[in-house]
Formats: structure tokens, C-alpha cells, sequence
């Protein structure tokens, strides 16, 4: 025997299928926003590493521009030590040392256009952040650990240390040298 089910209304029947297109229109609706979110998405991150190829090969290329530059810049004082060691066997010392000597000049004045510079230390404190001590000198004229004597320049550009002086200071606390004599 079958027993057969009371018919829903009309009404119900016509609300259950609005509700069921309206579903289906709002997750079609979900679905497009979402395929063009994943779209924007991966066309955002292609930009971003376009932009990040971009700047890496523009920040090699001006440091090869710097370099270059640098290099052209160096060039006349090369050209003027040759010059001078051309003329060397030609002319007195005392020509040559003057040549060497402004040259000499042209390159530190070209490094400070560059703004690295190198300082005058001998007598000022003992800085290991800055200086390289080689060894220890005894001079009772002098504060203990004060710089000596300069051994190789120190430079700075700013206050980035280039390269470190290295230096002889004054250590008054060792042991006085014996004296000889009497």
C-alpha cells in the first residue's frame, strides 16, 4: 500500500526554487569575484617582480656608471706618475720628488671628491675602532696610548671606516728600557 503525500502548497514550491536561483546566481556571482580577485592577484605579483628585476638591473647599471666614472677620474694621475717616472732618469731628484708629489696631492684631492678622507693622528688617543695597532712604542714625552707613528693611513668616508690606520702607540705602563752606561 502506498501512501501518498500531501502536495505542498504552491506557494512554498514557488519560494524554494527563488531560493535556490538566487543561491545559484550569488555563488556565480561568488565564483566571477573570485577568479578576478586570483586574476588581479597574479597580475600583482607579476608587476612586483618585474619591479624588483627593474630596480636590481638599474642598481647594478649606476654602479658600473660609478665605477666607470671613478676610473676616468683616476686616469690623469696615473698619466702623470708615468710621466713622472718617464722624466725620472732624465731630471734631478729633486724635479722628480716635486712631480711625485703633486701627483700624490691630485689623488688625495681626487679621494676627497669622493668624500673619503684620511686624518691626522699621530699624537691624538689610541681608537681600536678606527686604528690597527702593530706594535708598542716607549716614549715618555708623549700620553700613554697615544699614536706614535703611522705605519699605513687610515681613511674614512663619513664616518664609515674604509680601511683602519695602522699605527704605533704609546704604552708608558711596560717596563722603562734598561739604560747602558755607569
Amino acid at each position: 500500500m502506498k501512501t501518498e503525500l500531501p502536495n505542498p502548497p504552491v506557494a512554498e514550491l514557488d519560494a524554494s526554487a527563488t531560493t535556490d536561483a538566487t543561491a545559484a546566481t550569488e555563488s556565480e556571482a561568488l565564483l566571477k569575484d573570485l577568479a578576478e580577485q586570483k586574476d588581479l592577484h597574479l597580475r600583482l605579483a607579476a608587476d612586483f617582480e618585474n619591479f624588483k628585476r627593474r630596480s636590481r638591473q638599474e642598481s647594478e647599471a649606476r654602479a658600473v656608471a660609478q665605477k666607470e666614472s671613478f676610473i676616468v677620474e683616476l686616469l690623469p694621475v696615473i698619466d702623470n706618475l708615468e710621466r713622472a717616472l718617464a722624466a725620472g732618469a732624465s731630471r734631478d731628484s729633486a724635479q722628480f720628488h716635486q712631480g711625485v708629489e703633486m701627483t700624490l696631492k691630485q689623488l688625495q684631492q681626487l679621494l676627497r671628491q669622493h668624500g673619503v678622507e684620511s686624518e691626522e693622528i699621530v699624537g691624538k688617543p689610541f681608537d681600536p675602532h678606527r686604528h690597527e695597532a702593530l706594535s708598542q712604542g716607549h716614549e715618555p714625552a708623549q700620553p700613554d696610548h697615544a699614536i706614535l707613528q703611522v705605519i699605513q693611513r687610515g681613511y674614512l668616508k663619513g664616518t664609515k671606516i674604509v680601511r683602519p690606520a695602522k699605527v704605533i702607540v704609546n704604552d708608558l705602563t711596560a717596563a722603562k728600557p734598561a739604560r747602558h752606561g755607569r
